[in-house]
C-alpha cells in the first residue's frame, strides 16, 4: 500500500471516528478511547512531545501518558493500526 493511499484510509478512518453517532450501538470505554487518541497523536505529530500536564489535570496526564506509550512507532504502523482498529470496530458494530 503506498503511502498515500494509507493517509486516505486514515482519513477517511478519522472522519468516521469524529462523525460516529453518540447513541450509536458501540460504547467504547475510556481505555479504548486513550488507545484512539493516541494512535491518532502518534501518527499525526509524531512522539510524544512538550511537559506532562500536572497532576491537577487528570485527563491531560492520562493523554500525555497514552500518547507516550507509543513512542517509538512510526506514523505509518500508528496510521495502519487506527484504521484496523476502525475495521474492526465497523464489522462488530455494522
Amino acid at each position: 500500500m503506498s503511502a498515500s493511499d494509507l493517509a486516505k484510509q486514515f482519513a477517511a478512518a478519522v472522519d468516521k471516528v469524529r462523525n460516529a453517532p453518540e447513541d450509536g450501538a458501540f460504547k467504547p470505554g475510556n481505555d479504548y478511547k486513550l488507545r484512539m487518541y493516541a494512535l491518532y497523536r502518534q501518527a499525526t505529530d509524531g512522539d510524544v512531545s512538550g511537559k506532562k500536564p500536572g497532576m491537577f489535570d487528570v485527563i491531560g496526564r492520562f493523554k500525555y501518558q497514552a500518547w507516550e506509550s507509543l513512542k517509538g512507532m512510526s506514523c505509518e504502523a500508528a496510521m495502519r493500526e487506527y484504521v484496523a482498529e476502525v475495521a474492526k470496530v465497523e464489522k462488530q458494530y455494522g
